[in-house]
């Protein structure tokens, strides 16, 4: 028996074959996934009951809490640091040290100021928007729902005061704690709705289904179960694997209880974060702002020192001549344009506030501005997001009613997630 779908197209398109975003496999994620829940449970010296609050403790100390890296935020002095690390900047405080050690106070007061202004703009631009972007990093907390045993019967009250530890409030049975204090060996409950909050091991499952878009590009949900089936026994790659659920990845629908087996850097999505952030790359803008200054400072190193030489030797003055090739160079640096190009800038991350967008690095606004064609991918762009079932076809490929009749069967009584393709059996039997 055969069924035959097809996917509508809003318009005629080839598309790409998707790339596979998988990441590299893990041993231990591997040998989870294949364990015996006993075994598993056993070798992270944990139960089924979860760890008392002694035991996540401890194991938070020595392992770190459950976070992957993110740009943390600066102080107010290093970005402000960071504001003066402008190739013009350089330049021009350059200009202004050489005219004042040449007694030209004016000059190097009216380039001084033209540096304050253009600094002041950026900074406290930057300044406002990286602490607005941290003040809503702030307000979103995560929780996880995590299953702890009698806290007191493994350490006293005053134990746990002597060791600095916080037990007062904890109670066993399930808790609602953080997902940064999961540790593994924790006991976790899962729910339709609930963000998976660490790499996990399927204890057991109903009706789950997980969206792992996030790490696989796959926009369906998949369905996990606490039992590996022997078809994906071989299989190296985690996010195949059907007892497994990973940090970034959340319920579809369904319930489950799961152990905790990696945290923080130590999970997929964590390894993946580590070879992204970092120091951002140089855009065209910060290419284009080097290399005007350099041309600026090429022009300088011909031209000041050729008229150095030329009026001292047709005045025989070299005191006036060097402060006339100053001049020159003073007069060949732009002192306006940082604070133009700054102030450029500053008014398109204003009109981005106004569209409530928080732009924390200013020069982004020229990229955007630059930017001639955007091309994005994502399922349901170029489909309609729907299946649509054109044939049902018996093991001779004729056309069978009973072929349909069985799949209308099985999607109708889904007790899970109902999938597009059930949606399109549906569909065409109820014609």
């Amino acid at each position: 028996m055969a069924l035959r779908f097809v996917w509508p197209l809003h318009r005629p398109a080839r598309a790409a074959p998707a790339a596979e975003a998988a990441p590299p496999a893990d041993a231990n994620l591997l040998l989870a996934a294949r364990e015996d829940p006993q075994q598993l449970l056993a070798r992270l010296n944990t139960s089924a009951d979860g760890l008392s609050a002694l035991q996540a403790q401890l194991r938070l100390a020595r392992l770190g809490p459950n976070q992957i890296a993110r740009e943390q935020p600066v102080s107010w002095f290093k970005q402000l640091v960071a504001t003066f690390r402008n190739p013009l900047v350089a330049l021009l405080a350059a200009m202004a040290a050489l005219s004042l050690l040449s007694g030209d106070r004016k000059a190097a007061l009216i380039i001084g100021t033209m540096i304050l202004f253009s600094v002041s703009l950026r900074f406290s631009q930057e300044y406002r928007s990286l602490r607005a972007a941290e003040g809503l990093r702030r307000l979103v907390h995560t929780t996880a729902t995590v299953q702890r045993h009698d806290p007191h019967q493994d350490i006293t009250p005053g134990l746990a005061a002597d060791l600095g530890l916080h037990l007062e409030g904890a109670a066993a049975g399930p808790q609602e704690i953080p997902i940064e204090r999961l540790v593994p060996g924790d006991v976790v409950r899962l729910a339709a709705g609930d963000m998976i909050p660490a790499d996990v091991r399927l204890l057991q499952a109903k009706d789950l289904f997980v969206s792992q878009a996030a790490l696989s590009g796959e926009s369906l949900p998949v369905q996990k179960q606490a039992l590996l089936p022997q078809a994906q026994w071989s299989l190296t790659n985690p996010l195949e694997l059907e007892t497994l659920c990973f940090l970034g990845t959340n319920v579809v629908s369904g319930s489950a209880t799961a152990v905790v087996v990696e945290t923080g850097e130590r999970t997929c999505l964590g390894s993946l974060a580590q070879s992204v952030t970092g120091r951002r790359s140089r855009t065209s803008f910060d290419r284009g702002i080097s290399e005007v200054s350099l041309l600026l400072v090429r022009f300088m190193l011909v031209m000041a020192p050729a008229v150095f030489v030329i009026n001292g030797v047709s005045k025989g003055n070299w005191g006036e001549a060097f402060f006339f090739a100053l001049s020159v160079a003073v007069g060949l640096t732009p002192e306006m344009l940082p604070m133009i190009v700054t102030a450029n800038l500053s008014r398109g991350a204003i009109a981005m506030a106004h569209q409530k967008v928080i732009v924390k690095n200013i020069d982004a606004i020229q990229n955007l501005g630059a930017m001639d064609i955007l091309c994005t991918d994502k399922t349901g762009t170029l489909t309609q997001d729907r299946i649509i079932l054109k044939l049902h076809l018996d093991v001779a490929g004729q056309d069978c009613a009973e072929v349909l009749e069985m799949a209308y069967l099985n999607s109708y009584h889904q007790t899970g997630l109902k999938s597009l393709l059930d949606v399109a059996v549906l569909a065409h039997g109820d014609l």
